[in-house]
């Protein structure tokens, strides 16, 4: 029962047993307890340290055990007293927390809501995932890093941990990525959803549909982000990605062609933005996918509409209502 104060089993008994037999010596105990004379040394090394034996007076080079109502009361006034300081520094830790919380804030406000670089990004998601209570939303465009999947693994695990509702959009190219069909077959896993369509809105995060992320730069996300909590802005996100969700394939769903046209979601979206005067490289940057696999699709659609060159291609797939 003297677990409490930090004494092992072994120790308790021998405390134990001197107080019930004052006259025994190492061996008597060893014999007494079931252990070893060396077991014994160290048990009252434990009760040394806690003040529970002394020197005894009548017996030189032995120990005797002090009552419990003297040796206890001490004890525990040392403990009550150890606790009471660590309680001190946890209120001064927390003081100090809160200081430098509303400091944050103070200079978020008035220098602005603009994160520029890969550690302001990631630092802001791990705030806004904290503060999460209901629902997470992403739209994740293009290429995915493993390492900006890696830092997120972290923050999606604690949300769905406590119930968030998680849904993220990929695009249809992300199902060729290994690393990204892992982490979202993870998410999956622990009760996220994941779909994927051949374009998607630019990349968002949105929290509790009351604060957003999203870059300052399309075309490069890493360079910075904009913090947005104006109801105004918020309600044009959530349009646009609950567009974008509704029309999107689940993960795990099979894409299915067009029985119309013969067409694929991601063939449609290349016609469709081939015709608008996009470039290879532009509708690849749009799709997802490297300009080689563009020409790889358009090459196949042509062959299908027995066309000869692109110009004859989009004619022809005018005619049949393709575009």
């Amino acid at each position: 029962m003297l677990e409490v104060l930090g004494l092992t089993a072994g120790a308790t008994a021998t405390y134990q047993t001197m107080l019930d037999h004052p006259s025994y010596g190492v061996d008597e105990i060893a014999a007494h307890c079931g252990q070893t004379a060396v077991q014994v040394h160290d048990h009252l090394e434990e009760l040394a340290r806690l003040t529970l034996v002394r020197v005894s007076a009548e017996r030189p080079g032995q120990l005797r055990a002090i009552s419990p109502d003297i040796a206890l009361t001490d004890a525990l006034a040392r403990q009550e007293a150890e606790i009471a300081d660590r309680q001190a520094k946890l209120a001064a830790s927390r003081a100090a927390v809160t200081r430098m919380v509303a400091e944050r804030a103070e200079h978020r406000t008035t220098h602005g809501e603009r994160l520029l670089g890969m550690d302001a990004i990631q630092a802001r998601l791990e705030r806004m995932g904290h503060s999460a209570t209901t629902e997470a939303l992403g739209s994740q465009p293009g290429n995915q890093r493993p390492e900006d999947l890696a830092a997120g693994r972290l923050t999606d695990a604690a949300a769905l941990s406590r119930g968030i509702t998680l849904r993220t959009l990929y695009q249809d190219s992300t199902r060729n990525q290994p690393h990204v069909a892992t982490y979202a077959h993870w998410l999956l896993s622990r009760g996220g959803e994941v779909r994927t369509a051949a374009t998607i809105p630019p990349r968002m995060v949105i929290i509790d549909r009351s604060q957003a992320l999203v870059p300052i730069d399309p075309a490069d996300n890493r360079k910075g982000a904009l913090y947005v909590t104006e109801p105004g802005i918020l309600a044009a996100l959530l349009d646009l990605f609950e567009q974008a969700w509704h029309t999107a394939v689940p993960l795990g769903a099979t894409h299915t062609e067009d029985p119309r046209t013969g067409l694929t979601a991601t063939e449609r979206e290349l016609l469709r933005l081939l015709g608008s005067g996009l470039t290879d490289d532009a509708v690849g940057q749009r799709l997802g996918i490297s300009s080689r696999t563009v020409g790889r699709h358009m090459s196949s659609i042509m062959e299908r509409l027995g066309a000869s060159s692109r110009f004859e291609a989009g004619i022809k797939a005018a005619h049949r209502g393709w575009l």
